[in-house]
């Protein structure tokens, strides 16, 4: 494994991640770094260069989108052999000044650019200390002691019968969702879920919302898709606007839309539905990342549990409500691409071990994932209500939404006050806010003046969040009133 010896320079113009990346990419190209070789892990290269581990996270995610290297369960990152990489131009050009400062966050402080938030008010990041790992360690033991030589032979590449028949059972009671388990494919993240829908779908012009998830939007970038961004009103992406685009294909989060927090209403839902029944090949990309956290009234149906004609290609994750690490995602294909994946992608191996198979195949049947669900739901709700209590008295300054659903809500200036000084003041309290423009694609009219901050709770306790609302108060203080 090699050490990196990554000069950061406060002085270049570009982020942090930016230079650890663009170092790392022209390792690979000039072969200094070879095919399979081991490269540090985030946490272990974030402390040599005394950065914030999200920081080379960032890098990495960019690599890895652009295929220079790729992700193996359970064994860490590895560089790709120059004839397995996706592309060698550069799409990702350094941001302006400004933004890069914005990027810095944790990374760019008074000593040296080395200075460590004390808070940080992450969309994406889950609290982990209630995880139950004696029931997890438990079970991992309990499949070891029964290991047999079936269990370590190639699987069947759309995952396990087991794991897949469990997760059409959850998906239907918990999501709506109707599915047989050959519908189902299983990965290592949804980023090669996507990768498997460049070879289903092929390069067909693509829709997503804006603001939308970023790092979807990067991984259709670096696989050379017709992006068009559509603009999203109070109920999710505009119809109207999406059948004048001319795409072929729609990237949706219909249940609680990233970053805005949007829920889409029914009726917007049947429009969605009845644009991709207009043509034959048109089709909805359902991302359901976070359904599982919703604190008031019943959970939101899946749109693909509406969906009547084979349009809806539905996509979750076990990320957000079990762990990051466990890595495992899953698709449900309509039966009309069933025998496109066949033919495109049957020869594709799984990408998640058997063995992490079983074990999740058996927290979740078990009823150790409900448990823990519901747990989690409880927590994260009492944090919800906790952000929002603490939030009070901001309501003149700010128009508070996303609330109710997730693990971050939105606070928008009514002053109009740029979303850059928001971030620099937090900042200069030691503490992290994100912005909405981060969620904006090159392409759009709409930039950062916005005004707009997220505040993420999931990893945070109720006195960090506590702590963490009086210093913003303070550091925003002089620019609201």
């Amino acid at each position: 494994m090699n050490e990196l010896a990554v000069e950061l320079r406060t002085d270049s113009g570009k982020c942090f991640y930016r230079q650890i990346y663009e170092y790392i990419r022209n390792e690979i190209r000039a072969g200094k770094l070879l095919k399979d070789e081991k490269l540090p892990s985030t946490r272990f290269l974030a402390g040599y260069l005394q950065v914030a581990r999200s920081t080379v996270e960032t890098a990495y995610s960019q690599l890895l989108a652009e295929g220079y290297i790729q992700s193996r369960p359970c064994r860490g990152y590895f560089v790709c052999g120059m004839e397995e990489l996706l592309d060698l131009s550069d799409p990702l050009p350094c941001a302006p000044e400004e933004e890069c400062g914005k990027r810095r966050g944790a990374d760019a402080g008074k000593e040296g650019g080395k200075e460590e938030m004390e808070f940080d008010f992450s969309p994406h990041a889950i609290s982990m200390k209630d995880f139950p790992f004696a029931t997890w360690k438990r079970i991992t033991r309990e499949i070891l002691v029964d290991a047999n030589s079936e269990m370590f032979a190639l699987g069947d590449p759309r995952g396990d019968l087991a794991l897949r028949t469990t997760i059409g059972r959850y998906l239907h009671s918990a999501r709506g969702v109707n599915c047989r388990p050959d519908q189902i494919i299983v990965g290592a993240g949804n980023d090669y879920l996507l990768m498997l829908l460049e070879k289903i779908l092929g390069r067909l012009p693509i829709a997503m919302e804006s603001p939308t998830y970023k790092r979807a939007y990067r991984v259709f970038q670096s696989f050379a898709y017709e992006i068009r961004t559509i603009p999203m009103d109070q109920s999710g992406i505009r119809v109207r606007e999406l059948e004048l685009s001319g795409a072929r294909a729609a990237y949706v989060m219909p249940s609680h839309q990233y970053p805005t927090g949007v829920v889409m209403p029914i009726g917007r839902r049947l429009e969605l539905l009845k644009w991709a029944e207009k043509e034959e090949d048109r089709y909805l990309i359902e991302d359901d990342y976070d359904s599982e956290f919703r604190y008031k009234g019943k959970p939101i149906p899946a749109l693909q549990a509406q969906d009547r004609s084979g349009k809806v290609i539905y996509m979750g994750t076990f990320s957000k409500s079990i762990a990051p690490a466990i890595r495992v995602s899953y698709m449900v294909l309509p039966p009309s691409l069933l025998e496109r994946y066949r033919e495109n992608c049957g020869f594709y191996a799984s990408t998640v071990s058997r063995i992490d198979q079983r074990i999740l195949n058996e927290f979740i049947k078990n009823g150790y994932f409900e448990r823990y669900l519901n747990k989690m739901r409880k927590h994260y709700r009492e944090k919800h209500d906790f952000l929002l209590e603490q939030l009070r008295g901001l309501e003149r300054s700010f128009v508070l939404s996303g609330e109710n659903a997730g693990l971050h809500v939105l606070l928008k200036s009514r002053r109009g006050v740029p979303e850059r000084e928001l971030v620099q003041a937090a900042y200069r309290e030691r503490i992290k806010v994100y912005g909405l423009s981060d969620s904006l694609t090159e392409d759009t009219d709409e930039k950062e003046e916005q005004g707009t901050v997220l505040l993420g709770y999931g990893a945070l306790t109720k006195e960090e969040i506590r702590e963490g609302v009086e210093r913003l108060k303070r550091a925003w203080g002089n620019l609201l009133y």
